[in-house]
Formats: C-alpha cells, structure tokens, sequence
C-alpha cells in the first residue's frame, strides 16, 4: 500500500505555529510584529493566486487566536511566582511578544 502524501498544513494553522515557536525562543517584540507582516504579506500574495483562500476570514482567525494567546499569557503572568526573578522576566517577555503579535494582526 502507497504512503499517502503529507498535507500541508492550512495557512492559519502554520502561521501560528511560525509564531509560537518565535515566541518560544524570546524573540523581540519587534521582530514578532516584523513576522505577522511577513505573513499576512504571503497570505495576499496567497489570496491573488488562489481563489480559495479566504484573506479576510484567514485573517480574523488570527486575530482572534492572538487575542486568545495574549489573555492567556496574561493569567499565566499573574500566576507566576514574584519570587522568582528569572521566572518573571521570562513570562513578561513572552506576554510582551504575544501583545506585539496581536498589535500587528490588529494593524493589518
């Protein structure tokens, strides 16, 4: 029996996968926005030669994850104990990175 060919992943489903691993490894706010750009500037590029992929709705999808990623983030910082420094500066970073994410979708 033949191997079935791997499905890419759908467009929305990568992006956030891009971006959490970014996130991840601590990349600055400013280079997480930078990513957002870059890939809403391929998904329009993706909109003009597909007639399937739906921009708008891709678009409000991230959006709304992001938003989601940020609320988290947000109780998981308040969860964190105060005690710990390194624990903190960590969790505000990511909280940091994720509000940047979210900002640039917003922007788009």
């Amino acid at each position: 029996m033949a191997a079935r060919k791997a499905r890419a992943p759908r467009p929305i489903d990568a992006a956030l996968q891009r971006l959490l691993a970014l996130a991840g490894r601590g990349v600055a706010p400013a280079r997480m926005a930078r990513e957002v750009d870059m890939i809403i500037a391929e998904w329009r590029l993706l909109a003009e030669a597909d007639e399937k992929f739906d921009l708008a709705a891709s678009l409000e999808t991230l959006r709304e994850q992001l938003d989601a990623g940020v609320g988290a983030a947000e109780e998981q910082v308040a969860d964190v104990d105060a005690s710990e420094p390194a624990a903190v500066k960590q969790a505000n970073a990511m909280l940091s990175a994720l509000v940047a994410t979210r900002d640039a979708a917003l922007a788009a």
